[in-house]
Protein backbone atom coordinates (compact mmCIF):
# COMPACT_ATOMS: atom_id res chain seq x y z
CA UNK A 1 0.00 0.00 0.00
CA UNK A 2 2.62 2.53 0.99
CA UNK A 3 4.42 1.97 -2.31
CA UNK A 4 2.58 4.72 -4.19
CA UNK A 5 -0.11 6.15 -1.91
CA UNK A 6 0.13 6.09 1.87
CA UNK A 7 -2.84 4.99 3.93
CA UNK A 8 -1.95 7.51 6.63
CA UNK A 9 -2.17 10.30 4.04
CA UNK A 10 -5.58 9.13 2.83
CA UNK A 11 -6.89 9.00 6.40
CA UNK A 12 -5.49 12.40 7.33
CA UNK A 13 -6.92 14.10 4.24
CA UNK A 14 -10.26 12.31 4.57
CA UNK A 15 -10.61 13.42 8.20
CA UNK A 16 -9.56 16.99 7.33
CA UNK A 17 -12.47 17.11 4.86
CA UNK A 18 -14.77 15.69 7.56
CA UNK A 19 -15.57 12.62 5.45
CA UNK A 20 -16.33 9.24 6.96
CA UNK A 21 -14.86 6.12 5.37
CA UNK A 22 -18.28 5.31 3.96
CA UNK A 23 -18.66 8.89 2.67
CA UNK A 24 -15.37 8.65 0.78
CA UNK A 25 -16.30 5.16 -0.43
CA UNK A 26 -19.61 6.47 -1.80
CA UNK A 27 -17.83 9.23 -3.76
CA UNK A 28 -15.52 6.62 -5.31
CA UNK A 29 -18.15 3.89 -5.81
CA UNK A 30 -16.23 1.42 -3.64
CA UNK A 31 -17.05 -0.23 -0.32
CA UNK A 32 -16.27 1.24 3.08
CA UNK A 33 -14.16 -1.86 3.74
CA UNK A 34 -11.97 -0.95 0.74
CA UNK A 35 -11.25 2.50 2.20
CA UNK A 36 -10.52 0.91 5.59
CA UNK A 37 -8.02 -1.47 3.97
CA UNK A 38 -6.29 1.42 2.18
CA UNK A 39 -5.94 3.40 5.39
CA UNK A 40 -4.53 0.48 7.36
CA UNK A 41 -2.09 -0.57 4.64
CA UNK A 42 -3.79 -3.91 3.98
CA UNK A 43 -4.77 -2.92 0.46
CA UNK A 44 -4.32 -0.16 -2.06
CA UNK A 45 -6.60 1.73 -4.40
CA UNK A 46 -6.67 0.63 -8.01
CA UNK A 47 -4.67 2.93 -10.26
CA UNK A 48 -7.90 3.97 -12.02
CA UNK A 49 -9.11 5.43 -8.70
CA UNK A 50 -6.10 7.67 -8.09
CA UNK A 51 -7.47 10.72 -9.91
CA UNK A 52 -10.99 10.48 -8.41
CA UNK A 53 -9.43 9.83 -4.97
CA UNK A 54 -7.24 12.95 -5.28
CA UNK A 55 -10.30 14.99 -6.33
CA UNK A 56 -12.34 13.67 -3.41
CA UNK A 57 -9.54 14.53 -0.99
CA UNK A 58 -8.99 18.01 -2.49
CA UNK A 59 -5.36 17.60 -3.59
CA UNK A 60 -3.47 17.02 -6.82
CA UNK A 61 -2.54 13.55 -8.02
CA UNK A 62 1.15 14.46 -7.65
CA UNK A 63 0.65 15.42 -4.00
CA UNK A 64 -1.29 12.22 -3.34
CA UNK A 65 1.39 10.07 -4.98
CA UNK A 66 4.21 11.89 -3.20
CA UNK A 67 2.80 10.79 0.15
CA UNK A 68 3.60 14.22 1.57
CA UNK A 69 1.21 16.77 2.93
CA UNK A 70 2.68 19.86 1.31
CA UNK A 71 1.43 23.18 2.58
CA UNK A 72 3.18 26.29 1.40
CA UNK A 73 3.68 28.29 4.59
CA UNK A 74 5.32 31.12 2.65
CA UNK A 75 2.04 33.00 2.16
CA UNK A 76 3.81 36.35 2.27
CA UNK A 77 6.33 35.20 -0.39
CA UNK A 78 9.48 35.87 1.59
CA UNK A 79 12.36 35.77 -0.90
CA UNK A 80 14.64 33.89 1.50
CA UNK A 81 12.29 30.91 1.18
CA UNK A 82 12.77 30.61 -2.60
CA UNK A 83 13.50 27.02 -3.62
CA UNK A 84 15.14 25.79 -6.83
CA UNK A 85 14.55 22.50 -8.65
CA UNK A 86 16.56 21.09 -11.58
CA UNK A 87 15.36 18.15 -13.67
CA UNK A 88 18.16 15.56 -14.01
CA UNK A 89 16.72 14.36 -17.33
CA UNK A 90 16.10 17.52 -19.35
CA UNK A 91 17.86 20.21 -17.28
CA UNK A 92 14.68 22.24 -16.81
CA UNK A 93 15.08 24.86 -14.06
CA UNK A 94 12.13 25.64 -11.82
CA UNK A 95 11.77 27.80 -8.76
CA UNK A 96 9.04 28.25 -6.18
CA UNK A 97 8.44 30.90 -3.55
CA UNK A 98 7.87 28.20 -0.93
CA UNK A 99 7.33 24.51 -0.40
CA UNK A 100 5.75 22.66 -3.33
CA UNK A 101 5.51 19.29 -5.01
CA UNK A 102 7.39 19.70 -8.28
CA UNK A 103 7.93 17.16 -11.02
CA UNK A 104 9.40 17.18 -14.51
CA UNK A 105 9.75 14.38 -17.07
CA UNK A 106 7.77 12.14 -14.70
CA UNK A 107 10.31 12.57 -11.89
CA UNK A 108 9.48 14.16 -8.52
CA UNK A 109 12.15 16.77 -7.89
CA UNK A 110 13.59 17.52 -4.46
CA UNK A 111 14.42 21.15 -3.68
CA UNK A 112 18.11 21.96 -4.02
CA UNK A 113 20.02 22.84 -0.86
CA UNK A 114 22.40 25.76 -1.29
CA UNK A 115 25.95 25.49 0.03
CA UNK A 116 28.59 28.11 0.66
CA UNK A 117 30.77 28.47 -2.44
CA UNK A 118 34.23 26.96 -2.60
CA UNK A 119 37.06 28.60 -4.58
CA UNK A 120 35.85 27.13 -7.88
CA UNK A 121 32.38 28.63 -7.47
CA UNK A 122 33.22 32.11 -6.23
CA UNK A 123 31.87 35.09 -8.11
CA UNK A 124 33.60 38.34 -9.06
CA UNK A 125 31.14 41.20 -9.50
CA UNK A 126 31.69 44.48 -11.30
CA UNK A 127 29.11 47.26 -11.22
CA UNK A 128 28.42 49.18 -14.41
CA UNK A 129 25.57 51.70 -14.50
CA UNK A 130 22.41 49.70 -13.72
CA UNK A 131 23.93 46.22 -14.15
CA UNK A 132 26.16 43.83 -12.30
CA UNK A 133 28.60 41.85 -14.40
CA UNK A 134 29.22 38.50 -12.68
CA UNK A 135 32.13 36.31 -13.69
CA UNK A 136 33.38 32.95 -12.44
CA UNK A 137 36.64 31.04 -12.78
CA UNK A 138 34.71 27.88 -13.51
CA UNK A 139 35.17 25.27 -16.18
CA UNK A 140 32.49 25.43 -18.90
CA UNK A 141 33.02 22.12 -20.71
CA UNK A 142 30.28 19.81 -21.99
CA UNK A 143 30.52 17.69 -18.85
CA UNK A 144 31.20 20.28 -16.13
CA UNK A 145 29.64 23.75 -16.25
CA UNK A 146 27.56 26.37 -14.48
CA UNK A 147 23.96 26.00 -15.57
CA UNK A 148 22.42 29.20 -14.22
CA UNK A 149 22.82 32.27 -12.05
CA UNK A 150 19.80 33.58 -10.13
CA UNK A 151 19.24 36.87 -8.32
CA UNK A 152 16.42 36.96 -5.77
CA UNK A 153 14.78 40.30 -5.14
CA UNK A 154 11.75 41.31 -3.09
CA UNK A 155 9.68 41.37 -6.30
CA UNK A 156 10.83 38.10 -7.87
CA UNK A 157 13.67 36.11 -9.37
CA UNK A 158 15.96 36.99 -12.27
CA UNK A 159 17.41 33.82 -13.75
CA UNK A 160 20.20 33.82 -16.34
CA UNK A 161 20.80 30.52 -18.16
CA UNK A 162 24.41 29.59 -18.91
CA UNK A 163 25.50 26.97 -21.43
CA UNK A 164 28.32 24.42 -21.76
CA UNK A 165 31.27 25.79 -23.73
CA UNK A 166 29.93 29.32 -23.21
CA UNK A 167 31.27 31.98 -20.92
CA UNK A 168 31.10 31.62 -17.14
CA UNK A 169 29.55 35.06 -16.85
CA UNK A 170 26.21 36.80 -16.53
CA UNK A 171 24.73 40.27 -16.38
CA UNK A 172 21.95 41.00 -13.94
CA UNK A 173 20.06 44.13 -13.00
CA UNK A 174 21.83 45.96 -10.17
CA UNK A 175 20.09 46.92 -6.97
CA UNK A 176 17.75 45.16 -4.61
CA UNK A 177 19.50 41.78 -4.78
CA UNK A 178 18.67 39.91 -1.56
CA UNK A 179 20.17 36.55 -2.51
CA UNK A 180 22.40 35.39 -5.30
CA UNK A 181 22.86 31.78 -6.45
CA UNK A 182 24.75 29.79 -9.05
CA UNK A 183 24.20 26.15 -10.02
CA UNK A 184 26.96 23.75 -11.08
CA UNK A 185 25.82 20.62 -12.92
CA UNK A 186 28.25 18.49 -10.86
CA UNK A 187 28.35 20.17 -7.46
CA UNK A 188 24.87 21.64 -7.05
CA UNK A 189 23.54 24.97 -5.83
CA UNK A 190 25.74 27.63 -4.23
CA UNK A 191 24.61 30.73 -2.38
CA UNK A 192 26.86 33.62 -3.24
CA UNK A 193 27.36 36.75 -1.14
CA UNK A 194 24.41 39.09 -1.84
CA UNK A 195 26.77 42.07 -2.13
CA UNK A 196 28.46 40.39 -5.09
Amino acid sequence: MNQYVTGAMIKKLREARKLSQSGLAEKLCVSGKAVSKWETGRGCPDITLIEPLADALGISVIELLSGKDVTNTNRSCKPERTLFYVCPLCGNILYAMGEAVVSCCGVALPPLEAEAPDDAHLCVAEASEDELYLSFRHEMSKTHYLSFVAAIRADGCELVKLYPEGGAEARIKAGGVLRLYCYCNRHGLFRLPAKA
